[in-house]
């Protein structure tokens, strides 16, 4: 698994997918960065403060999977 066959290559000029705050994306991201299992999710209205929805259509599960994915390969983890 590579974060290409995902659509992101690092140095790419655009992001293909929706990174704001409670997309799919981030909460991919943000639990690979808290060291949380895979958890497919949003949130509408931004995370935590929003309505939690689990990803169900294939464009949120691949972009939790990119976010989840790039974290794991380029970004840091938290340290506790």
């Amino acid at each position: 698994m590579n974060a290409v066959e995902f659509g992101y290559a690092p140095g790419a000029m655009a992001q293909p997918y929706d990174t704001s705050h409670g997309s799919p994306y981030d909460r991919g991201s943000a639990d690979a960065y808290y060291g949380r299992l895979s958890d497919p999710h949003y949130y509408i209205g931004g995370s935590i403060v929003g309505i939690r929805c689990e990803c169900e259509t294939e464009e949120q599960l691949e972009a939790y999977k990119a976010g989840y994915a790039w974290q794991i390969m380029y970004g840091d983890k938290k340290e506790w």
